[in-house]
């Protein structure tokens, strides 16, 4: 399992660890992931993503999943997520 958030993209990134004596060694920055489980309202079905901290505000700053997917560039979202916002716009297409 990749060290990846599935909605922003957020990974894995190195720099160095700098000492008082100023060596250098490299070190991994580890993005903040989260196992968790949110509500999709257009399929009514509970959907379990390993996400960011940061993005899982964002999710509930944008007001649930549904809306935080239709406003996200494809790019960004892992295939599961990707499925997932087809899914939602083609239900949203029916209901429309």
């Amino acid at each position: 399992m990749s060290r990846r958030c599935e909605l922003s993209g957020k990974a894995v990134m190195s720099g160095n660890n700098v000492s008082h004596a100023n060596r250098k060694t490299r070190r991994r920055f580890l993005p903040n992931l989260c196992q968790v489980t949110l509500i999709s309202d257009a399929l009514g079905r509970q959907v379990s993503l390993r996400i960011s901290a940061h993005a899982l505000r964002s999710v509930e700053h944008n007001g649930g999943l549904d809306p935080f997917l239709m406003k996200a560039s494809d790019s960004q979202l892992s295939p599961r997520a990707l499925k997932l916002k087809r899914q939602i716009e083609k239900v949203q297409a029916v209901a429309a």
